[in-house]
């Protein structure tokens, strides 16, 4: 009996060991796959078929985060043609996508959000726009994180908790910036004609731009009020019935345009422009940037393309 329980001791023993050795196997092959699982969004093809059906079936094959993660956002944002169309894209996930997302294509989202704000803070650009962006999505995520226990967030909430100081730190690097005078002291802007000096703001497309370069000196107010420009500004980003319907009136008996304006881009949104956007091909329905090559059996491919804007993307993966 003494022999039998010592080998019984020993039997479970040795299943114990064994045991250990399967649990310690597990973990080994689950923190290779997580490893693995933290570079999937790196694919050597910068394209994703679309599939053509509308049903929940045929998009589990297609993600908006299988998109996120393969269309290779983090060098479009170093382009300057492509830099405000995927601002704008994050900005419409950060409203109403998060949820939609995968834990990789969440990280993958922050991953990129932070060197949209790098970016930014190296050249002082754009930073209005990051600003509205990073408030844009603290905000969604104050009203989600109010709502983790109905599960409506992938992750821990620590985890959010997290990525919310981390929002919070880049929103004050932006607001502590200082923009640097260029060594250059050759020609300025209020050096050219006056018709030149027009002609550049006609090129501005948000009003608030006009408004800050009628700041930097008085002959600059003076452009940055003319009706005219406003006006062009009103016809550019609305429809002659948007703007018919919230006429204002100067104290002169005028057309106040730029009142007009600001009241307008409170009630629609304003048109949106992108020097590049990705591109749906029709005959082969696969999503990529402008000059990027795919197998497509087209006789003529560049034909086949349409211009998708941030909002149409994102519609391409709801059923």
């Amino acid at each position: 009996i003494h022999s039998f329980c010592k080998k019984d001791d020993h039997n479970k023993e040795n299943l114990f060991n064994s045991l250990n050795y399967d649990v310690a196997a597990k973990k080994r092959k689950k923190d290779l796959l997580n490893n693995k699982a933290k570079i999937q969004y790196f694919h050597q093809e910068k394209w994703i078929y679309v599939h053509k059906g509308s049903t929940k079936e045929r998009h589990g094959y297609c993600t908006l985060g299988e998109a996120f993660n393969r269309l290779d956002f983090s060098s479009a944002i170093l382009d300057s043609r492509r830099f405000n169309y995927v601002v704008r894209l994050l900005e419409l996930i950060a409203k109403s996508q998060l949820t939609s997302l995968s834990g990789i294509a969440q990280k993958n989202y922050m991953n990129i959000l932070e060197k949209v704000v790098q970016k930014v803070l190296e050249d002082q650009q754009n930073i209005r726009l990051i600003r509205e962006l990073l408030q844009t999505l603290y905000t969604s995520l104050c009203t989600l994180v109010q709502r983790v226990g109905k599960s409506v967030l992938v992750g821990n909430i620590n985890m959010w908790v997290h990525r919310m100081e981390s929002i919070l730190h880049w929103q004050q690097q932006l607001n502590n910036i200082q923009i640097t005078r260029p060594a250059f002291k050759g020609t300025t802007l209020t050096d050219l004609p006056l018709c030149l000096q027009l002609n550049i703001m006609q090129r501005l497309s948000d009003g608030r731009d006009l408004v800050s370069l009628g700041q930097v000196a008085p002959d600059l107010q003076v452009l940055s009020e003319d009706r005219l420009l406003w006006k062009k500004l009103c016809q550019y980003h609305f429809t002659d019935r948007q703007i018919r319907k919230w006429l204002i009136l100067s104290d002169k008996g005028q057309l106040d345009w730029k009142k007009m304006y600001f009241k307008l881009i409170r009630c629609y949104p304003r048109k949106e422009q992108y020097g590049d956007t990705l591109q749906l091909c029709r005959h082969c329905h696969i999503l990529s940037w402008k000059g990027t090559d795919h197998p497509c059996t087209a006789n003529n491919p560049e034909t086949c393309s349409t211009s998708l804007s941030p909002q149409d993307f994102i519609n391409l993966f709801r059923f």
